[in-house]
């Protein structure tokens, strides 16, 4: 998935493995395996891991308060004394601004993802098993919002919705919920009309029953794998949205808003005043790596 899709649309809905491959724990143990072999994946998710520990420990690692700064050591450079990363318009240490704007970064990038996994599964897997009337009305909502392209839809919903982090976190959940949906109708289709779905209706299971032991198990996969591809994107339209302004508010450290507020350095201090996209574009990277690498180990075809 390329990371231009982020200001457009998000990444095509289309089946991103097999879905009519029945799924083992064995199969499972080797898609682990497969993985942990692929060294791109492998440092990209090592590079996730150091970015979530960073985030957590925030206040014991930075080394100085990320809201305190001086107008004598404004837009110093990376390097100055006390100051390794530089300061930014306000004299407010980068280093340690950087630290804890990952904290309110991630939590904006990642936790919409997971929510619009739950929703979107639960409406797409609905709709791909029940069929008939069910299906064309939850898709034809779904695609509705789909039409939108996700910068505009998330923009649109945070401007309807009012600025501030929690309403940019329920407009970018409104934003992937459609896309998981398509994915999760599209893979359940598949499974719907496999025959050993088709033996366990003859034996008399009830709907309930299928979908929980032979569906699930084997359309969560593919949706999830298609979810992770959307982290990227998330992690770009949350610094998008507040850079607009849409999204956290000052004077909380985040790097969408770091980048609008260091705007006007980028002529007298260009490195400083590109390091939160910097931190935006390498956390994007390792997770886009990540989904890539977790897409190759789930292809039985590989």
């Amino acid at each position: 998935m390329s990371l231009s899709a982020a200001i457009g649309q998000t990444p095509s809905p289309s089946p991103v493995v097999d879905a009519a491959v029945v799924r083992s724990p064995g199969y499972w143990t080797g898609v682990l395996r497969r993985l942990s072999r692929d060294p791109v994946a492998m440092t990209a998710l090592v590079v996730i891991v150091l970015l979530l520990l960073m985030a957590i420990f925030a206040p014991y690692i930075a080394p100085a308060d990320p809201s305190k700064g001086s107008m004598l050591r404004r837009l110093k450079p990376i390097g100055f004394p006390g100051y390794p990363l530089g300061a930014d318009e306000l004299g407010r240490d980068m280093l340690s601004r950087l630290i804890h704007g990952g904290r309110l970064s991630l939590l904006m990038g990642v936790t919409p993802v997971p929510i619009a996994f739950v929703i979107g599964s639960l409406l797409g897997i609905t709709a791909g098993y029940v069929g008939g009337l069910t299906n064309t009305l939850i898709m034809r909502t779904v695609d509705v919002f789909y039409a939108f392209p996700s910068v505009l839809l998330a923009v649109a919903l945070s401007g309807a919705l009012g600025a501030g982090l929690t309403n940019a976190l329920v407009s970018l959940t409104l934003v992937f919920v459609p896309p998981i949906a398509r994915v999760a109708e599209s893979v359940t289709t598949q499974v719907r009309g496999l025959d050993y779905i088709d033996a366990a209706r003859a034996s008399g299971a009830k709907a309930g029953s299928i979908i929980r032991v032979h569906v699930l198990g084997n359309v969560l996969g593919p949706i999830f794998v298609y979810a992770t591809s959307l982290v990227s994107v998330s992690m770009i339209l949350a610094s998008g949205l507040s850079f607009l302004g849409l999204g956290v508010r000052p004077p909380e450290p985040e790097w969408g808003l770091m980048l609008n507020t260091l705007r006007t350095a980028i002529y007298t201090q260009p490195m400083v005043a590109a390091l939160p996209g910097v931190m935006i574009f390498i956390t994007s990277i390792a997770f886009n790596m990540v989904s890539d690498g977790l897409r190759s180990a789930m292809d039985v075809k590989s």
